[in-house]
């Protein structure tokens, strides 16, 4: 749209000191034709533009003159934080302000902004979604995300396997990883610092008792220590493999779509014959080597010898077992 282009075209200007017509349509992605008609429409708007002429020459705005457009709204500056992530603006209520965001960020983020992109790079944290994680719609999501921005204590109660709790919290931040919400909170009063899968929590009311963010919290940091050290203590071999496309189509079946995130920490591009290398996160013992023989006979180990060996010696067992007599 033609208002839109004059939007972006006035930001551009902002930002650089002198540009040339065809340095802008190349720019903006349409032709020099055009940019010349925009930039007298430009004009025709009252913007102050000043042609310079010679071998550096070009278009500029005056000196001093701001269009009162670059300042982005609380709402527009929350939204930088999650572009491209359509379904975290949604979560957070934030999807209609994303459009108009993109527009303004080419032109920087004000200084005076710049206190309240703190506030929500602290409590707002998104985790990359891995490759076959899901999005849940937690319908406790909307409460929550208004405690955490309100900073008042919240009542949950929570689904634990058969048991049903409840808890008191003081709602720091929240995850969004692999497509599903994480909470981070303070447990009242014991002070503990835990992590709640927002889909599992069955009920949340914001209380109307404010509490303070611990001074030294930062989510993002304690979000990549606290998942490390849940890695080492939950999945502590790591398994280096080859997997053809059945075994990979087979991943979210047998590690399960909750913590495949976790699980495959990486995998590669197929080769010609359509064989990927992985490296799994995977469960001591008779579990994990369970997992991968699951995965068979997709699933070649690579490193460590003493699983390759363990799975190769099911495979012998098998294999001398339903020989044929």
């Amino acid at each position: 749209m033609k208002a839109e282009r004059l939007v972006a075209l006035l930001f551009t200007l902002q930002r650089r000191r002198s540009a040339t017509a065809a340095e802008l349509a190349s720019e903006l992605g349409v032709s020099e034709r055009t940019m010349h008609r925009d930039l007298a429409a430009l004009r025709e708007a009252g913007v102050p533009l000043w042609t310079e002429q010679g071998r550096h020459g070009g278009f500029r705005l005056v000196d001093g003159w701001r269009s009162g457009l670059d300042g982005l709204t609380a709402r527009e500056a929350v939204a930088l934080f999650a572009l491209g992530v359509p379904s975290a603006l949604a979560g957070l209520g934030l999807d209609t302000a994303g459009s108009a965001a993109r527009a303004k960020v080419a032109a920087g983020m004000p200084a005076e902004l710049q206190e309240h992109a703190a506030l929500v790079a602290g409590r707002f944290h998104l985790d990359a979604p891995g490759w076959f994680g899901a999005a849940d719609e937690p319908p406790a999501l909307a409460s929550v995300v208004q405690a955490v921005w309100a900073q008042r204590r919240l009542s949950i109660t929570y689904r634990r396997r058969d048991k049903v709790a409840e808890r008191e919290l003081e709602p720091l931040g929240l995850v969004l990883k692999a497509g599903v919400w994480y909470l981070v909170a303070r447990v009242v009063p014991d002070d503990a610092r835990r992590t709640y899968r927002v889909s599992r929590i069955l009920s949340a009311a914001a209380q109307d008792t404010t509490f303070d963010r611990p001074p030294d919290f930062d989510l993002a940091d304690w979000w990549r220590s606290s998942s490390a050290a849940f890695e080492q203590v939950a999945r502590p071999v790591r398994v280096r493999a080859r997997l053809d496309r059945t075994a990979v189509r087979e991943l979210r079946r047998v590690f399960g779509g909750e913590h495949l995130a976790d699980t495959v920490v990486s995998l590669g591009t197929p080769d010609a014959d359509g064989w990927a290398e992985a490296e799994l996160a995977l469960e001591d013992g008779e579990i994990g080597l369970g997992q991968l023989v699951a995965l068979s006979p997709g699933v070649e180990v690579l490193e460590p010898v003493a699983v390759r060996a363990a799975l190769a010696a099911i495979g012998a067992e098998l294999a001398a077992r339903n020989a044929q007599r």
